[in-house]
């Protein structure tokens, strides 16, 4: 039986690449009629970040269902650093005054190591997603390599012709009351950032070499044209941004006559966003924009949490007269396959950004339509109500998660009581849902094989467990029931067989009346499943 899914012509849904690709950390950008997605480049399944060179997608601003692979537009063999650092980190693109294009970026090694030492450096091309060449790194006046503080993450703004350049990471070493007393705080920050004692305090006390800062380059690109500043202070404590604090993934968006400053905050898991009427000063905290595990939204607490959550990094952009959001998902239980998502956002008359929901329909101009096939991992919500949060680590223990084996993109480990949401689909006259699925045995499990990857500051925590189960259900009958809200009543079930170990269609009856609505599957059964499809039928 085929089992492979045709993607609709007219639909686009989260994640809205391929799905075999995994770009992560997007910047977003109109050039001309075009939308171009600039990012890192995961591998899937991979064993690091960022291990494949860069590669570009675009879209015409009036059809975001086709996104065109523009093909690798540079190497990580061409940096000079490639010797004793392999892996290009977040890039950003923007046009200099000279009208060619200029793509920062920084170097890091296996495992993060040495993300946090070397400089920016610059790559430039005569087209967005063309060849780039490397030009250098981002320099003092004096030709040497920009480092006073710590360089990651670059993003850049042409701002009707002056050249700013954002960059940072923050840990709070520094705000710990017993910062300077404690010899375990500052060795880490120095074996962590490759700093010596005396730079690391002498900077402290003028403000460190952690956290967001901003430069305006010369029109050679590369140059300082004054001394690097910080964006908002290190220290937040007191400020607008205590809750939120910046973390890393700097990012900046002018909109109308307002700059506003796109972050990943060191909860790790959301976008947040700050507003200022200057690009490099008198920045306030506006709010989250979205969050990988919609933590926030509709005051959702963390331990309710409806993914695996794990490092995000993304910006706005303006398209076609609409604004997105664009970030990215984890998959493969780790930080390191990680997929290009988007959500539609508004601004509010006072210019505030809303959070929104993660959804699995995206850039589709609305639901998409409750007919035919969908592939299962356009799941925007997976959860056995204990899902983990990631950092820099691949997780050994079972739970829910999207993943592949050859050419085959899947949801595995579906034990009693997983969660599998999708928002939304348009429903007409659907009487009938249908899943293709299996059991999983030790035959089709997937088995990682690489290094072990654990992050020593990730902690499971144990999260409340969601009230998912059905009282009095058979233990030894494989079920999916059929919601159309996360904690509602079923509307139908889908029985499954505890034999089948190659994929199998399998139906069942549903009460859907017509219109938008989300669909839930509740797991029930001793044996853990994989699905792959879900199906619609009238």
């Amino acid at each position: 039986m085929n089992h492979m899914f045709i993607k609709p012509q007219d639909q686009v849904y989260n994640p809205f690449l391929p799905l075999e690709e995994y770009i992560p950390d997007g910047e977003p950008h109109v050039f001309g009629d075009r939308v171009y997605l600039f990012g890192s480049h995961d591998k899937e399944g991979g064993e690091t970040f960022c291990m494949l060179d860069y590669t570009v997608y675009s879209a015409p601003v009036s059809d975001l269902a086709h996104w065109r692979r523009e093909g690798v537009i540079y190497h990580a063999g061409q940096d000079p650093d490639y010797e004793c650092r392999h892996y290009m980190y977040a890039p950003d693109v923007v046009q200099g005054n000279d009208g060619r294009f200029y793509l920062y970026y920084c170097m890091s090694g296996d495992y993060g190591q040495g993300g946090y030492w070397g400089p920016i450096q610059v790559a430039v091309c005569d087209s967005p997603a063309g060849s780039y060449e490397y030009l250098g790194y981002v320099r003092n006046p004096d030709g040497t390599p920009y480092n006073e503080h710590i360089c990651f993450d670059p993003a850049v703004l042409n701002d009707n012709g002056r050249i700013y350049l954002y960059s940072g990471t923050q840990y709070d070493f520094e705000e710990r009351k017993d910062f300077y007393e404690n010899e375990d705080y500052i060795r880490s920050e120095m074996d962590m950032f490759h700093r010596s004692r005396e730079e690391i305090l002498s900077k402290a006390k003028q403000g460190s070499i952690m956290g967001p800062v901003v430069m305006e380059l010369e029109e050679d690109m590369q140059t300082l044209k004054a001394p690097a500043k910080h964006l908002i202070p290190y220290k937040v404590k007191g400020t607008s941004f205590e809750e939120h604090p910046f973390f890393e993934a700097s990012s900046m968006r002018k909109v109308g006559e307002k700059y506003y400053f796109i972050y990943s905050s060191m909860l790790n898991h959301e976008l947040c966003y700050a507003v200022s009427n200057y690009p490099d000063h008198d920045f306030t905290f506006g709010g989250t924009i979205v969050s990988n595990g919609d933590i926030g939204m509709n005051g959702r607490a963390e331990a309710d949490k409806l993914n695996m959550t794990g490092t995000t990094h993304g910006s706005i952009e303006q398209i076609n007269g609409s604004w997105y959001v664009f970030y990215h998902r984890l998959t493969h239980k780790s930080d390191y396959s990680r997929q290009a998502c988007a959500e539609r956002i508004t601004f509010t008359p006072d210019g505030q950004i809303p959070q929104v929901e993660i959804t699995s329909c995206g850039l589709n101009q609305g639901s998409l339509r409750a007919e035919g096939s969908y592939p299962s991992v356009i799941a925007c919500n997976l959860t056995n109500g204990n899902m983990p949060h990631g950092s820099n680590s691949i997780f050994q223990i079972s739970f829910p998660n999207v993943t592949h084996q050859g050419e085959e993109r899947f949801i595995a480990e579906i034990s009693e009581g997983t969660l599998i949401g999708y928002k939304y689909f348009s429903f007409r006259n659907v009487t009938r849902i249908g899943v293709m699925a299996r059991i999983e045995t030790e035959d089709n499990k997937v088995q990682y094989k690489g290094p072990l990857r654990l992050d020593e500051r990730v902690t499971e925590k144990a999260d409340r467990h969601h009230q998912i189960r059905r009282p009095g259900m058979p233990s030894e009958q494989p079920v999916l029931e059929i919601r159309l809200t996360e904690t509602g009543d079923p509307v139908g079930e889908i029985s499954l067989d505890e034999n089948a170990e190659e994929w199998t269609e399998f139906w069942g009856n549903a009460e859907i009346p017509d219109g938008e609505s989300a669909l839930y599957f509740v797991y029930h059964g001793n044996h853990s499943i994989q699905l792959i499809n879900i199906l619609f039928d009238s």
